[in-house]
């Protein structure tokens, strides 16, 4: 399960201020390398050197805490709200941030329109309906694994009993796992990278990397990585091949549309994750 960081402001589970400030000055942590991942924690290579994972593991060290569907964790969640308005405050002061200035009325109308442009958008509307489409192709091989009755399409992968045992059953488990992942995944980043592309419009900041380009490569290597997942699962499942045929050109089709929005996309330097070839 992916990580989730939260602040508590009770004693064995304290993250205050402090706290905050010392992780935010420890030079071994990538700033900003939390800001263009895909949430994986248990997949990542770099969760030594990312803040959020810091505080989450010193938060929730607890695995009965990590299940959020625990009472517990939600009622600690809630009780992060007074530290978390401080920080805030303490941070707008000191960044010379009047709050009261905040129209917030006119700011949410102008998330919700772009909120809404950006939902018509072909790139996320092409996302929207792979993500459906997954879903229909779990439920019609649904015979194929061993998948609790009542699943919902947002748990896990299912298990394969068909699969056998062995690199061939645990390489089919990766790439379902992949797969699932990613499935909203995609959607959800692409909405961010459309809404910020309209945002840098705004405020014409051609001059610096955009987040919208950020954004926009790490859903396109959530596209690459479910398209390989689909080959993985199509060798196992050939019987399968036109079903997984279809889904694979259709995330060829959303990768192109998503590289014709997003040219620069690519050569978008993520902290951490990317390097900076200097011979170019």
């Amino acid at each position: 399960m992916a990580r989730h960081f939260f602040l508590h402001e009770r004693t064995a589970y304290r993250m205050d201020r402090e706290n905050l400030k010392k992780l935010a000055q420890d030079k071994n942590l990538i700033s900003g390398i939390y800001n263009y991942c895909d949430r994986w924690c248990e997949r990542c290579p770099f969760t030594s050197r990312c803040m959020t994972f810091a505080m989450s593991d010193e938060e929730f060290s607890d695995p009965e805490t990590h299940d959020i569907r625990n009472e517990a964790f939600w009622q600690k969640f809630a009780e992060t709200l007074h530290t978390t308005l401080e920080f805030v405050k303490e941070t707008a002061k000191e960044q010379g941030i009047d709050l009261d200035a905040v129209d917030i009325e006119d700011d949410a109308e102008k998330r919700r329109l772009k909120k809404e442009m950006a939902k018509s958008h072909e790139v996320c509307r092409a996302a929207r309906a792979y993500s459906t489409m997954v879903d229909d192709w779990f439920k019609a091989a649904r015979d194929l694994f061993e998948e609790p009755e009542g699943a919902s399409p947002s748990d896990p992968a299912p298990e394969i009993p068909q699969a056998g045992a062995g690199e061939d059953k645990d390489s089919l488990q990766d790439a379902l796992e992949v797969v699932r992942w990613y499935q909203h995944f995609i959607y959800v980043k692409l909405m961010r990278a459309v809404r910020g592309e309209l945002e840098d419009r705004d405020e014409m900041l051609d001059e610096f990397p955009k987040d919208s380009d950020g954004s926009a490569k790490v859903a396109l290597i959530a596209t690459d990585r479910s398209i390989a997942a689909w080959g993985e699962i199509r060798n196992h499942f050939p019987f399968r091949s036109k079903d997984i045929v279809r889904m694979l050109v259709h995330l060829e089709g959303l990768r192109n549309k998503v590289e014709n929005a997003f040219p620069n996309a690519r050569a978008f330097i993520r902290p951490g994750f990317d390097r900076i070839d200097l011979n170019s």
